[in-house]
C-alpha cells in the first residue's frame, strides 16, 4: 500500500504518478486511464481495456477454415 504522495502540476498541466503507485497498480507507458473529477477530487482510473491480442489464443485457433465454421453451425456447403 503507497500512501499518501504529493505531486506537482507541470508544463501543459502534466503530472507524474510516482513509480511506486504506477507499479502497485501494474501501471505501464500508453495504458489508457480514465479522469473524473467527484465532489472536487480528481479521480484517475484504469481504463481496462482488453485488446483482442491480449485474449490471442485463449479462444482456440486464430485461423479457421470457412467449412469449420459452417459446419459448426450445422450447415453444409454446396
Amino acid at each position: 500500500m503507497v500512501g499518501m504522495v504529493y505531486v506537482y502540476v507541470g508544463e501543459k498541466g502534466r503530472i507524474t504518478i510516482p513509480a511506486k503507485i504506477r507499479e502497485s497498480l501494474g501501471l505501464h507507458k500508453g495504458d489508457r486511464l480514465r479522469l473524473s473529477i467527484k465532489n472536487g477530487a480528481i479521480i484517475l482510473e484504469p481504463d481496462n481495456v482488453i485488446k483482442a491480442e491480449d485474449i490471442k489464443g485463449i479462444i482456440g485457433p486464430t485461423e479457421v477454415k470457412i467449412e469449420e465454421v459452417e459446419q459448426a453451425l450445422g450447415r453444409d456447403l454446396p
